[in-house]
């Protein structure tokens, strides 16, 4: 599940960050609005979390923009505490409001609760579980590799979509990679021994899909 943290305190930023990467979000950053905005439009995100007072564009007028084109879940972060100031977060679109300052474990239970967040997901006999970053056939580990659980993990959270060679290259590798792309197909057929053959299914000239049929 992907999350943007937007925040101009950079210590706050990176305490927010590293709580939900342990607990198995994908996390983008952000110090502004302008940041916020542009990484909401490139990537496919389940919530952002916004601080109120970022210079420049700030989280309201963010939180507007995003609930005026999208679904996304949002949560604000404000050190405002008047009760007028919440009834405006929220009538403006936002989901959830909280006020600074406030204990990071239990805005993660609040984040967990909006979104529907959940450390396992079943697909056929394979369990994906993101707090562990680790593959289950059956229940018993299969040792898979960072860059197969990471594979594992981007296809069935894109499941119903095919990913081509380049769009797994940007996900999984990064956007720096500049290797072979055929490092993709490599490490396919390496998860597909792990997983199973019916698994992953390959598009001929187009890329690779979670094969939902066996759900």
């Amino acid at each position: 599940m992907n999350v943007l943290i937007a925040d101009d305190q950079k210590d706050m930023l990176k305490i927010l960050c590293a709580y939900f990467e342990k607990e198995g979000f994908t996390v983008f950053q952000a110090e502004n609005g302008e940041e916020a905005l542009e990484i909401y439009y490139r990537e496919k995100l389940d919530l952002a979390v916004l601080d109120w007072m970022m210079p420049g564009v700030n989280g309201v007028e963010v939180c507007k923009e995003m609930k005026a084109s999208g679904s996304v879940k949002v949560m604000m972060l404000t050190a405002k505490s008047e009760g007028e100031d919440e009834c405006y977060a929220l009538e403006t679109g936002a989901d959830d409001y909280v006020k600074k300052p406030f204990f990071p474990k239990a805005l993660l239970v609040r984040a967990k609760n909006l979104t529907g967040f959940q450390n396992c997901f079943e697909v056929a006999d394979i369990t994906i579980d993101t707090y562990a970053k680790k593959l289950f056939k059956q229940g018993m580990d299969i040792n898979a590799t960072k860059t197969e659980y990471e594979l594992m993990r981007v296809l069935y959270q894109n499941k119903g979509a095919i990913l081509n060679r380049n769009q797994l290259l940007d996900i999984v590798w990064g956007i720096d990679y500049e290797g072979e792309e055929r490092t993709v197909d490599t490490h396919i057929r390496r998860l597909r021994e792990k997983v199973g053959d019916g698994l992953i299914k390959t598009h001929r000239g187009m890329g690779y899909s979670i094969e939902v049929d066996n759900e």
